[in-house]
């Protein structure tokens, strides 16, 4: 390199964005992904063994793929070639796979070719990949937002170690702000509790967000939180994910769907967000309250949540706030009732009393030789009798005419309640069910006759 180069190198170092100034130089300087990156581990071997082995590193943004491509390339001496899928075609690949090919031929040198959102390559562009990785005239590294299953053909994917990378944690976010106010290659700052604890919660894992933020603030010896404040124009969310705001807005939120005010616990739910909470507790909160507070007076409430916290798990944040707040919108329109939650309170209430008595002769297990000699016969088979459903006892004694579940008038609990007084009805033998009442719905009419007892 001559002195021109390398001063036109510094140059270029000096007013690159801290995150690329930052960026660690070996595998040791990289902070979170231990996973990857522990001793023995894939991404360890890969590169200590030098193998021309191609990777796919599947993650969140700012958890440090590109750090780990340009890595694996600089501990390893091989040439560094990057493409975009945003703005490279099958004629850029081609060309750098020719390149790569001339340099293994003439000095043994081997090309890591880094291609940053490969899911943006069509199946044509990803298709003119394939000669150069099944035959390793290129180490391909290739980084992902996208489920590589759907987003990446499979021939490439098979010939390819899929690498999954993790949010980084708090943790991780402070130590890389830490590096980038103390290392020579960073900003001349430090920060105040209160501005650290904002930045880590700003950049929600994502360590370029916060190093993005560090160094919009970093005009003064001291960044202060109403500094950071300023420089992201962003308000600090009040918020200590382990201490009173954590319960006070989790409470705020579901009282609020509880109460069916939806643009407040949209509110709460944006709070919530904003302030970097852990948006599985989100999801975890919402599936208990559709039962806890809904449950089978709409009973798709229970799915609407699950499903939520489902796309939570399947394409993560800032996407799933989608989900999360559709889910929300459902549950607080949806009618209420905590009939469910009384329900199970009300029999463990009595099993803890001591109200448990044996299971009834007829409904014991009659599947082995010698079940009828100890009495286990007389079971009513439902299906044998109109409506499917016939008097007997099904209960233990002690509790023999106890009602835990009691449901309300409202949504589906309105004709639910319709149905289980009928059902209630028959079984104690006040009523049973003719054949015409299944067609129209169940309505049981009271009539003379008991069908004939048959045993299974």
């Amino acid at each position: 390199m001559s002195l021109f180069d390398a001063a036109e190198e510094d140059a270029a170092a000096r007013v690159a964005p801290l995150a690329v100034r930052m960026r660690p130089r070996t595998l040791d300087e990289v902070i979170g992904q231990q996973h990857l990156l522990g001793e023995g581990a894939p991404l360890r071997r890969l590169v200590e063994g030098d193998a021309p082995l191609s990777v796919i590193l599947w993650g969140p943004p700012g958890t440090g793929k590109t750090t780990l491509a340009m890595t694996i390339a600089h501990s390893t001496q091989r040439r560094w070639r990057e493409l975009s899928a945003v703005t490279a075609g099958v004629k850029d690949v081609r060309l750098v796979v020719e390149e790569a090919k001339r340099a293994l031929g003439e000095s043994g040198q081997q090309t890591v070719l880094f291609v940053d959102e490969v899911h943006r390559f069509s199946k044509t562009q990803q298709d003119a990949l394939l000669p150069s990785v099944e035959n390793r005239w290129v180490t391909l590294v290739a980084a992902t937002t996208e489920n590589p299953f759907f987003s990446i053909i499979s021939p490439l994917l098979s010939r390819s170690l899929l690498l999954t990378l993790q949010p980084l944690s708090d943790d991780d976010i402070r130590a890389v702000v830490d590096r980038a106010t103390s290392d020579e290659r960073g900003v001349e700052a430090s920060l105040t509790p209160e501005a650290m604890e904002f930045l880590v919660r700003l950049a929600g894992g994502d360590a370029r967000r916060a190093l993005t933020a560090l160094e919009a603030a970093a005009h003064k010896p001291v960044i202060t939180l109403e500094m950071l404040e300023q420089a992201v124009d962003r308000a600090a969310v009040r918020y200590d994910r382990d201490g009173d705001q954590h319960y006070d807005v989790i409470s705020g939120f579901i009282k609020s769907i509880r109460g069916s005010d939806v643009d407040a616990a949209l509110h709460y739910l944006a709070r919530m967000i904003e302030a970097g909470e852990d948006p599985r507790f989100i999801a975890r909160r919402l599936v208990v309250h559709a039962s806890e507070d809904i449950g089978m007076a709409d009973p798709s409430s229970l799915q609407v949540a699950v499903a939520a916290a489902s796309a939570l798990e399947l394409i993560g944040m800032p996407e799933a706030r989608i989900n999360l707040a559709q889910a929300t919108i459902h549950l607080a329109l949806a009618p209420k009732s905590n009939a469910v939650i009384a329900a199970i309170d009300s029999a463990m209430a009595d099993v803890r009393r001591g109200l448990t008595g044996t299971v009834p002769p007829h409904l014991r297990d009659a599947h082995y030789q010698g079940s009828k000699d100890l009495g286990h016969t007389g079971y009513r088979y439902p299906h044998d009798f109109p409506g499917r459903v016939v008097a007997q006892q099904y209960a233990p004694d002690p509790i023999v005419g106890r009602e835990y579940y009691s449901p309300g008038s409202l949504g589906v609990e309105r004709v639910v309640s319709e149905r289980l007084a009928g059902l209630r009805e028959v079984l104690r033998g006040d009523r049973e069910v003719q054949p015409e009442d299944v067609a129209v719905g169940y309505r049981p009419r009271c009539t003379p006759n008991k069908p004939e007892q048959k045993e299974h």
